[in-house]
Formats: C-alpha cells, sequence, structure tokens
C-alpha cells in the first residue's frame, strides 16, 4: 500500500491532541516510514511575511503575505512548501504524485517573495513522521481514514473547512463520527 499524494484525515477521539481534526498531505510513503505535512492547521502568531523578516528576505510587495502551518511536530523549526508543480527549485524539488510537489530549500522562500513562486502553496514548519509499519498500523487501529488529495481541496479552501471536506469527499458526514475507536 502507497498512500503517497492521499491525504490521511484524522478520526475523532484518536488520542494525540496534536492531530485532533488534522488533514495531513502525505509527501512520502513506502516501506522505510511516511513523511506527512498538517495542512489544515496555522501556527499560532506566524505568518509568511515574519518569516521573510527573520531570513531578511525582502518581498517585492506587501501583498505577498500567508499563513504558515504547524506542518507536523518533527523538525518544527524546519520550513516545507507544499505546492503545485508548476515551480521547481534550483536546488531540490520532490515531485509528489496527484499534481503536488514538495520544496524544502530557501531558494522556495525568496522566488515566492519576488513572485517568481509556484501559482499555489502552503507553507509549513515541522512535518509529520511515521516509522516502518507505523502508520499502517494506526489506520489498522481506526486513527486515519485515507482519500485523494485534490488540488482545490488543499490549496484553496479555508484551513478550517478541510477536515470536512476530506470527509464528505468519502461520503463521511462529520457529525457522524464517534470519538471511541472500534473494530467490526
Amino acid at each position: 500500500m502507497d498512500l503517497t499524494g492521499q491525504l490521511l484525515i484524522a478520526m475523532p477521539g484518536m488520542g494525540d491532541p496534536r492531530f485532533e481534526h488534522s488533514v495531513v498531505f502525505l509527501c512520502s510513503h513506502g516501506d522505510d516510514g511516511a513523511m506527512g505535512l498538517i495542512i489544515n492547521k496555522p501556527a499560532r502568531d506566524v505568518r509568511l511575511k515574519d518569516l521573510f523578516s527573520q531570513l531578511d528576505i525582502a518581498p517585492a510587495s506587501d501583498e505577498v503575505d500567508a499563513p504558515v502551518f504547524y506542518g507536523g511536530p518533527v523538525e518544527s523549526a524546519r520550513g516545507f512548501v507544499l505546492h503545485t508543480p508548476d515551480y521547481t527549485s534550483r536546488l531540490h524539488t520532490m515531485d509528489v504524485v496527484g499534481g503536488f510537489a514538495m520544496t524544502a530549500t530557501l531558494d522556495v522562500l525568496e522566488d515566492i517573495a519576488r513572485g517568481a513562486g509556484p501559482g499555489r502553496s502552503l507553507m509549513m514548519l515541522g512535518y509529520a513522521g511515521w516509522g516502518p509499519g507505523q502508520l499502517e498500523g494506526e489506520i489498522a487501529m481506526n486513527g486515519w481514514l485515507t482519500t485523494e488529495a485534490l488540488p482545490g481541496l488543499v490549496f484553496d479552501l479555508p484551513e478550517g473547512e478541510k477536515w470536512a471536506a476530506s470527509l464528505k469527499q468519502l461520503g463521511v458526514d462529520p457529525l457522524s463520527l464517534s470519538a471511541s475507536a472500534g473494530r467490526a
């Protein structure tokens, strides 16, 4: 099972408050584990313009600003940009299936500041990671649902709507979910 490019939807009662109501875009998934970015939890008190200031990047316009997201609990000071594949870093961009790419090098922020970055993007601090077999175990224990990652859902919806929209994409009414996990 390769879930690269899919969304993980946290089930109620998962037990880890860091992932409560999270939607995670999986950048990679394989035998050696998984790496993903939470796409619906803005970081507290951090915006893109703040990062530009800290990194001494001068944006070409005051309009170049966006929320920065809490990408996950691993390496929370490291930045990742999930974006459309219309942009490729001079240093390294990871192509992800389904019309997505991810860049974790400083040049993507410099290009965004100049107006030469990707058409659509989300900036994250930190990422979510799973060791070999860990994510599969969490899915088996009903901690996560999976669904297709659609660019409109990932990039265009307000963060507060992404969890419910992801569930509805599966035909699941968020109000019908129980906070207690079980197996039939």
